[in-house]
């Protein structure tokens, strides 16, 4: 199936963040789509089909409608290209007795630790190289595509225990294995030769790193009838494929669709390039005033806009249905999930959840509610937050998942098809 083949091919292209930016680009790109920066004006000619992208690791995807916004609304969806993973910290090689060294990392988000253990790692992320003035670095992506490191767990031998339960230290017990040498010497900036080789530039030219660990093993699908998807990152990068694939085959050409990729949710949104910054109300602004509004066409644009916040839900899991509300958990295969809690941690409400659902009956999408059961207390995503900058209404979405932010997580096939089928009749409206 093309669709799913392509979200495979995604999510094997987007070990990180930055990469995952990069790949929905060429998609983006594939499509007709052309590159701005936020440097640079934005004309917003009816039909003109662009991008705009936030410290590599956020997109922001536009098709200016024939009318004006402040006609028809914006028409937004929002997911994030960030996951938990393993962070590689500065000056990170640490050789121990017998010449084994080490990557001291630092844990990104909230993962399943134990789910990283003796499996094959490899790293992916960004790499700053100099640009020749202090202000101009150069920015690039890498991905070393082989096996390379294991965090390999403690036997059990030495710990009876360990299937009691396993208290694990994230500085101690996380630390990836990479190579054994012969003295500290051989070590020392063992991280930098390598990146330097796989760029082809020279080690002094890196002037610093965003650099994460990943899983080596391919995204697939499994099940009896190939069902069910397993990959890392489906949290929440399945929905921003979902988005892109939406937007670029839409048929919609009045109202102005948007697909916004932010950045950091796993840790709050509060960077420049996550939810809780004014980045994509900026760029909302400027193309309403491009077409020759005001701040006054620009309010009443938001007044009639929609957004679709999708980040992923918990899917029913049958060995642990007490951790689940007795009649609000959702199932894999049985559609989109639109997210509802009482202490607004979502921004649905019944009003956004009835266009959501009025949406799903159009498309011939069936629909589920995902609400916590109330002893266990939720996370909150995108869509709250990003209303700290722009008042628009919206729903809280996203296909459910198990073992959400395992290193693998799995999701239906079905589920992807009908959320993309989704988000395409929305931006096609």
């Amino acid at each position: 199936m093309a669709l799913i083949d392509s979200l495979l091919k995604f999510m094997d292209d987007s070990p990180c963040n930055f990469l995952a930016v990069k790949a929905m680009k060429e998609m983006l790109d594939a499509c007709g789509y052309s590159e701005k920066h936020l440097k640079d004006p934005i004309t917003a000619l009816p039909g003109e089909k662009f991008y705009i992208t936030k410290n590599d690791s956020a997109l922001f995807a536009f098709k200016i409608g024939k009318k004006s916004p402040v006609e028809t609304g914006f028409r937004i969806v929002a997911a994030h290209s960030d996951s938990p993973c393993f962070r590689i910290k500065p000056h990170a090689e640490m050789c121990g007795e017998g010449g084994i060294v080490r990557l001291n990392t630092e844990v990104y988000g909230g993962p399943i630790l134990y789910t990283w253990f003796d499996r094959p790692l490899s790293i992916a992320g960004r790499v700053i190289l100099d640009g020749g003035d202090a202000l101009t670095p150069i920015s690039t992506t890498v991905k070393i595509n082989r096996p390379l490191l294991c965090i390999s767990h403690l036997a059990i031998h030495f710990n009876r225990a360990v299937n009691e339960g396993n208290k694990l230290s994230k500085q101690k017990d996380m630390l990836p294995i990479i190579a054994q040498v012969n003295n500290q010497l051989e070590a020392n900036n063992m991280l930098l030769n390598l990146v330097a080789e796989e760029l082809k530039v020279k080690v002094e030219d890196i002037v610093d790193f965003d650099l994460m660990l990943y899983d080596t093993e391919k995204a697939c699908t499994f099940g009896l009838n190939n069902e069910f998807v397993s990959s890392g990152r489906l949290d929440d990068l399945s929905m921003a494929h979902a988005a892109i694939i939406a937007l670029a085959h839409s048929t919609g050409e009045d109202a102005t669709c948007v697909a916004a990729i932010f950045d950091n949710e796993e840790t709050g949104s509060g960077t420049k390039q996550g939810a809780g910054s004014p980045v994509l109300a900026n760029v909302m602004r400027r193309i309403v005033e491009a077409q020759g509004g005001t701040f006054d066409d620009f309010s009443r644009a938001v007044a009639q806009s929609f957004m679709i916040s999708a980040d992923n839900a918990h899917a029913y899991h049958p060995n642990y249905s007490e951790k689940y509300d007795p009649t609000n958990h959702p199932q894999m295969g049985y559609g989109p999930c639109i997210k509802i809690n009482a202490n607004c941690k979502y921004m649905s409400d019944a009003h956004s959840a009835a266009i959501f659902k009025k949406l799903c009956e159009e498309c011939g999408s069936p629909y589920q509610y995902f609400v916590n059961h109330s002893d266990v207390a939720g996370g909150s995503t995108l869509g709250n937050i990003l209303t700290s900058q722009i008042d628009i209404e919206g729903v809280d979405v996203g296909n459910p998942l198990l073992a959400m932010h395992s290193v693998r997580e799995t999701a239906s096939v079905a589920d992807h098809i009908n959320m993309t089928k989704v988000m395409t009749h929305f931006f096609s409206k």
